[in-house]
């Protein structure tokens, strides 16, 4: 009887015995079988913020009368916007740059003034669909008389944060897919995760034409182990 115990319990130990051997033998010849992919997502969204910078300059030889009309000018600048639908809040005067052009004394062309004074009318705001609009009417400025240099205003997409979990979800599961049609076609088994790699995320505008419509975009990289 005991023999017999003692052959079961030897049976048992080189069952236990064999499947680790067996269980090491297939890690160790699966484990550089591995595969690496790409998931991407992208998204097409509009600008939500906008800076815009408009600019005006006055000539003269008397510094205070100088002052008074580039700051009227300013003033003609900001009721335009405001009339115009802008808030006036966004809207901010910079104070005026004056420049003296006697003091230029390497400058050998005669002047006939003798002060140049410019200043800068910027909005910052979310209201981008109201700023296009008003880009179109800044004729309305020179027939009041006021010259401007209108530089181009520069979006941003700042609710980035809102959607970035989204986006990540949508990358892995597109490498997902990847990593599944490689397994397939490999006649393997996809296994877990052995590496992954958050891809930076890029926003850019769509086109050089419409800059308030920007293009996100990130990539992952996921490393699958085969079986």
């Amino acid at each position: 009887m005991n023999r017999i115990k003692e052959a079961a319990i030897l049976a048992i130990g080189m069952i236990v015995l064999g499947w680790f051997i067996k269980s090491g033998i297939n890690n160790f010849a699966n484990k550089d079988r591995q595969v690496t992919v790409k998931g991407l997502s992208e998204r097409e969204v509009p600008a939500d913020q906008v800076t815009w910078s408009i600019s005006t300059t006055e000539m003269g030889d008397d510094l205070p009368d100088l002052y008074s009309r580039i700051s009227r000018q300013a003033e003609k600048i900001k009721r335009f916007l405001v009339q115009n639908g802008l808030s006036e809040k966004d809207i901010t005067i910079n104070p005026p740059t004056v420049n003296d052009l006697e003091a230029n004394t390497w400058s050998e062309n005669r002047k006939n003034y003798r002060y140049t004074a410019s200043t800068t009318v910027t909005v910052y705001t979310k209201q981008v669909e109201k700023v296009n609009e008003v880009i179109y009417r800044q004729g309305d400025l020179l027939e009041q008389g006021v010259a401007i240099e209108s530089g181009y205003p520069s979006y941003e997409f700042t609710s980035f944060q809102d959607m970035k979990l989204e986006m990540m979800a949508e990358a892995i599961k597109n490498a997902q897919k990847t990593a599944e049609e490689f397994a397939k076609a490999s006649e393997s088994d996809l296994n877990g995760i052995t590496s992954a790699g958050q891809g930076q995320f890029e926003i850019e505008d769509r086109d050089q034409n419409t800059p308030y419509i920007k293009k996100i975009r990130v990539v992952t990289t996921v490393t699958y182990a085969l079986d």
